[in-house]
């Protein structure tokens, strides 16, 4: 620098100074109030520059205090300008070191810079501050924040919930490597995610719904997870091939490459975790084997995404394709569909299914209407499907044709279908397997459907059938009746059948129990008529029988067995019955109704409303009745009348009937029949006797 550059800046600095201290003067004179109101004006405002530009004017005149460093750190964050945020929340702490405030400007400012075990230290330093402040004032600032214990809590429950319906085991999409529960959750307690969730839950005054919702969000997407639906091919991975390794250094040779595949695609779609049931259940551990099967279906419909991988589906298919894929005859691939809410169908080179890249298959009617055409099953089902026991006996026609490579797994892949938790038994052979699954349907839910089938008898129980395929063939479904129907019927039958008796079989078949299992014996409600009459007719290799029985028409059965031939004048020792199982659907009752005359009182509209209330209300027919009842009464039977004459006209119709062969115990068993057996009543005028409940084994 030659001695003309130093006289410049010489002069410069003194123009300076001399400038700084004119100025001094002229706000030492005016006030500086009017400097920093602006600027605190401008800060609530949200002009963050103008109140960084006259925050620095006050401290570049040497008017700084803690509290204008302190404005100027918050104008800054609000510009996200977060490094010089920090240091004007240094220097707050330099000027006030016993504060708590110049900390949480830190906290904010190392928060912003994405600085979180930083933040978080500042925050902890900043709660001491509170804790130990000498004025009584501050410390009770602290009750407005969390503490770190706390925010972990939190964000701990918010975890548990979101694993309590995932698998123990998933695949870390980015390393390769297969991690347990505590591996996931260590991995996210050292995530960039974990540390700014905890940073900025310490922050909120209290945590109020709104921000409890913002924790569960973000764990859910760290937590979220993709499933695999495939068939079994070769030499799969299981899990003690992969224990320990990266699956994208091993060989891709069979399932290897499948696999590599499955996690790569997920990954690529933005998700972390992956779970295949080849090798993320040990299948030498019974106990792993029998929570996964009772499971599965949870885990599948909360995924994130489930991926369904066509092996057999080349390149560039034609629509159809799926629909005779391999995997669409797999039992197991039935709930894997189902239960997911979001699936992607991938051809053989990993390809998405007729390059259709909406985010969700099930949102696409050419596919959905495809798998509708292979399955059978209805497309409300296909898109949204809810398990449960209702409509048993569909559920078991869409997996009738379906294969397992274990003999129990067809009823083992039910068992999310129809939302039951039962043991799983490897060994115990399908028919037992298939029992215990259709026995705690038709004991917990009444529904008589399962029984309608046409096959061999299970060992299980003569009610049940031996193989799935007993329910390819569509159940019986009787002629409709209109409305205009059962009114014309209800007409003949007050003309010919006393409304009495109508009562006393409505009364009878009210008070049948629900049909229950004990010990692998069926105790079944039913219209039970007795045959009188067996006579073979031989056809080809079928045994068809014209039968006879008390009040039905004469009909036909066609069975494998060989019956005993009889007929009035000779009679056998065996008694024969054609039963009809009760349907309480037939009782027209409400979902909600008891049996036994509850479902007679008059509904109230207001839950809320007391019970005095209710029966006192103003314009209550117990104000005119004398006897303190309502005059609805006559109502009320004439109702019920009407339900019982709808019974009986129902009854008159065609419906599907099953035979029963009386045991030396008393006890009955099914005889199993090639065909439906439909038989119609011919008269009812003393079906009331024929009400019963009958043991079968």
């Amino acid at each position: 620098m030659d001695r003309a550059d130093e006289a410049t800046k010489a002069c410069c600095l003194d123009w300076s100074t001399a400038f700084k201290q004119d100025c001094s003067m002229l706000y030492a004179a005016t006030g500086v109030t009017d400097l920093t109101a602006g600027a605190n004006d401008a800060l609530a405002a949200g002009n963050y520059d103008r109140a960084v530009e006259l925050y620095s004017v006050a401290i570049d005149l040497d008017f700084a205090t803690d509290t204008i460093f302190a404005n100027r750190s918050k104008a800054r964050s609000g510009k996200m300008l977060w490094d010089d945020a920090l240091l004007d929340a240094e220097k707050v702490i330099e000027l006030n070191p016993s504060s708590y405030f110049g900390y949480q400007l830190k906290h904010t400012a190392l928060h912003g810079a994405h600085r979180y075990d930083e933040a978080i230290e500042a925050f902890k330093i900043m709660l001491s501050k509170l804790d130990n402040a000498p004025d009584t004032e501050t410390p009770n600032l602290r009750q407005q924040y969390i503490g770190l214990s706390e925010a972990e809590g939190v964000i701990e429950e918010s975890i548990k919930a979101q694993l309590d319906h995932a698998p123990h085991r998933l695949l870390n999409t980015f390393t390769g490597r297969l991690c347990n529960r505590e591996v996931q959750i260590d991995a996210f307690k050292t995530s960039t995610e974990y540390k700014e969730l905890l940073s900025s839950t310490l922050v909120d005054v209290d945590l109020r719904m709104e921000r409890i919702q913002d924790v569960d969000h973000v764990v859910a997407m760290y937590f979220r997870y993709v499933m695999l639906s495939h068939r079994w091919e070769g030499k799969e991975p299981l899990l003690h091939d992969i224990q320990g390794k990266a699956v994208y250094d091993l060989d891709p040779v069979g399932g290897l490459a499948k696999l590599q595949s499955f996690c790569a695609t997920a990954r690529d779609l933005g998700y972390r975790w992956t779970w295949v049931d080849t090798c993320c259940i040990d299948q030498t551990n019974n106990v792993e084997v029998q929570q996964s099967v009772n499971s599965m279906f949870i885990w599948y419909h909360h995924s994130a995404l489930t991926i369904i991988y066509l092996s057999d589906v080349p390149p560039s298919s034609q629509p159809g394709a799926l629909a005779i894929s391999v995997w669409n005859t797999r039992g197991w691939t039935v709930q894997e569909f189902l239960a997911p809410k979001f699936v992607l169908f991938y051809q053989k080179d990993w390809s998405l299914y007729l390059d259709d890249r909406s985010p969700n298959h099930k949102d696409s009617l050419a596919i959905m209407q495809e798998m509708g055409d292979a399955t059978g099953i209805d497309a409300q089902a296909l898109v949204a499907f809810c398990p449960g026991m209702r409509d048993a006996r569909e559920k078991l026609q869409w997996v009738s044709a379906r294969v397992t490579t274990w003999p129990e797994d067809i009823a083992y892949s039910l068992f999310g279908i129809f939302g039951v938790n039962l043991p799983v038994i490897y060994g115990e052979k399908k028919q037992k397997a298939l029992g215990r699954l259709l026995e705690k349907v038709v004991a917990q839910s009444g529904d008589i459907s399962a029984l309608d089938w046409v096959g061999q008898s299970s060992e299980f129980n003569s009610c049940l059938p031996a193989d799935i395929t007993s329910y390819k063939a569509p159940p019986y479904t009787p002629p409709n009746l209109s409305e205009g129907d059962i009114q014309t019927s209800i007409s003949l039958l007050r003309q010919t059948v006393a409304v009495d008796l109508a009562l006393k079989l409505y009364t009878l078949l009210d008070d049948l129990k629900a049909p229950r299992f004990a010990d692998c014996r069926l105790h079944l409600p039913c219209i039970a008529f007795r045959v009188t009459a067996v006579k073979r007719s031989r056809a080809q290799d079928q045994e068809i029988y014209e039968v006879k029985a008390d009040g039905l028409h004469d009909l036909l059965i066609t069975t494998k067995d060989k019956l005993i031939q009889f007929s009035s004048p000779r009679p056998t020792m065996q008694t024969f019955l054609l039963v009809r199982p009760w349907n309480r659907y037939l009782l027209d009752l409400p979902d909600f109704a008891e049996p036994s005359g509850l479902a007679e009182l008059p509904d109230v509209a207001d839950d809320t409303q007391s019970e005095e209330d209710y029966w006192s209300a103003p314009g209550s027919p117990l104000q005119d009745s004398p006897d303190g009842f309502p005059d609805t009464r006559e109502t009320v039977d004439s109702e019920l009348s009407d339900r019982a004459l709808r019974l009986t006209a129902r009854l008159e119709q065609p419906f599907g009937a099953f035979l029963l062969a009386q045991q030396r115990g008393g006890e009955y068993k099914r005889i199993a029949s090639d065909h439906v057996i439909i038989a119609q009543a011919r008269d009812l005028s003393s079906i009331s006797d024929m009400v019963k409940t009958l043991e079968i084994l």
